[in-house]
């Protein structure tokens, strides 16, 4: 068979599977969004058949034997080509797709589905003995999982790679463990310096509706098309790609606080301008038409909600939008005061509220409980005790209840242990990244202060999002920035805002 034939074989086949993982995708986007609190059991049901099907069609030896075809034309060695980068990454998802029985995809897809709706009333009335049981198959699962995979190391290195391909939980530790020292040495400038933002500003009445109103033009400045996305509220927010033109997110809302929303739709609006800069028509389902990684994807999402989204020439531009539409709770509030308001530091419990100095604390604290949960090392009863001892080591705060604490966040319900140190990689990257924009952009914070957002954005497509999975994350990185990931830009960014904030 001529090389051009299987390939546009295999890419079709990947792309029938794809096409099934998606339906799964709109299931769940409806589980957290639209679907009856009552529906939950038969959802499982069909997020399990389609999970199943969607496996088999992914593990029919017939791409094994294509892959094979490819790879023996040299297709697949080193090289950067489109054609290459997808028969490379597909030989390493086939292969672990392969080492995984199907009863165990059906069974893990089922089983999450219900977790979660647990998760959901479990924190809501603050009851961790509901979650519990959940919790455990979820981990017993997750175990399962690793084992079909089979790891060198440790079992965490086996379930990290499918959203950060090639990391390992050893060298987490070594550049977590610098992170943390470096920002205990920040935060105790902060708590000792001469003067603090009044949090305040953005703490009091702000509409629900002219929230939605002012979050949708800035995710439509930003680039966010909605003519292929849509905006939307659930109880933990989040974006989904469907498919080539549909990219959901959705955001929570308070009443009392105006950052809660406003932050997480800038965020969630980053994630998607990378789903919407990706090459997906010609590439739905290969490599190519997929992230480098979780960590990535995460840089672009915290690029635009806090690099961009919290720096002063953003709110140069948008301060004024927000008093006209916020007249009550803006009035006689100065740029300066709001500026330091949405950039003000303080230990808090929930992790998606804490701001840029304390935040990679709070994944630190999960990633080290997620490890010794997979290791056997911490039994799920134990958790809530865990998690509130390192949480007043950490953050230096009591945790009043588990819906504040262990109970706060969907990713263990939903099976997604691995996930968390994405955060925090993806922290590190879009330092990193915005760093060498701006070296290439001298004029960018000119362009925030007149509302313009397409130099950045077409940056990010130019040697980001074009790329898909061509590159690993490191080697990206080391290809954008011309150095290896490092903590150093995102502590120096710190302290660079912060000591003009707080005047140390």
């Amino acid at each position: 068979m001529l090389a051009q034939t299987a390939y546009d074989e295999l890419i079709q086949k990947v792309k029938e599977a794809a096409t099934l993982s998606s339906v799964g995708g709109l299931l769940e986007w409806d589980q957290q969004s639209y679907m009856p609190s009552g529906a939950g059991k038969f959802r499982a049901d069909q997020l399990s058949l389609v999970a199943g099907l969607s496996h088999k069609k992914f593990t029919d030896p017939r791409i094994g034997e294509l892959l094979s075809e490819l790879e023996a034309t040299g297709l697949g060695a080193a090289g950067d080509t489109p054609e290459a980068a997808n028969v490379r990454e597909l030989r390493h998802q086939y292969d672990k797709a392969t080492k995984l029985p199907g009863e165990l995809v059906s069974e893990w897809a089922r089983t999450v589905s219900l977790a979660q709706d647990e998760w959901v009333g479990a924190r809501k009335h603050n009851d961790f003995k509901r979650f519990l049981p959940w919790l455990e198959k979820v981990m017993d699962l997750c175990r399962r999982k690793a084992q079909a995979y089979g790891c060198k190391s440790e079992p965490y290195d086996a379930l990290l790679d499918e959203y950060e391909p090639g990391a390992s939980a050893a060298e987490l530790v070594e550049t977590f463990a610098s992170l943390r020292q470096d920002l205990g040495v920040l935060l105790e400038k902060i708590r000792n310096a001469p003067r603090r933002p009044n949090a305040g500003v953005v703490e009091r009445p702000y509409d629900v509706q002219l929230q939605r109103v002012f979050g949708e033009s800035v995710a439509a400045a930003m680039g966010f098309d909605f003519t292929r996305g849509r905006l939307d509220t659930t109880t933990h927010p989040f974006c989904t790609g469907i498919g080539p033109n549909d990219v959901r997110i959705l955001t929570r809302y308070n009443p009392n606080r105006l950052s809660d929303s406003f932050f997480g739709i800038m965020h969630e609006a980053g994630h998607a301008l990378y789903e919407m800069g990706i090459e997906k028509e010609a590439n739905f389902g290969a490599p190519m038409g997929e992230a480098a990684s979780l960590g990535v994807h995460e840089s672009q999402s915290r690029m635009w909600e806090n690099l961009v989204g919290r720096s002063r020439p953003f709110w140069k531009y948008f301060f004024p939008q927000a008093q006209r539409l916020f007249k009550d709770a803006l009035r006689g509030v100065s740029l300066d005061a709001f500026y330091g308001a949405v950039n003000d530091v303080k230990p808090s419990h929930i992790r998606v509220e804490a701001d840029e100095g304390t935040y990679n604390l709070h994944i630190i604290l999960r990633f080290e409980l997620e490890r010794a949960l997979l290791l056997g090392d911490l039994k799920p009863a134990d958790v809530p005790g865990e998690w509130n001892a390192r949480f007043k080591k950490y953050l230096g705060l009591e945790v009043d209840k588990d819906s504040n604490g262990c109970l706060q966040d969907v990713h263990w319900s939903a099976g997604l242990v691995g996930y968390f140190p994405t955060y925090t990689l993806g922290n590190l990257y879009s330092a990193q990244l915005f760093q060498k924009a701006r070296k290439d952009m001298p004029d960018l914070d000119s362009h925030f202060e007149r509302g313009e957002f397409a130099p950045l954005r077409e940056w990010l497509r130019d040697n980001i999002h074009r790329h898909g999975r061509r590159y690993r994350s490191g080697d990206l990185c080391a290809r954008v920035t011309g150095k290896p990931l490092t903590h150093k830009p995102f502590i120096d960014y710190l302290n660079s805002k912060y000591a003009e904030i707080y005047g140390f």
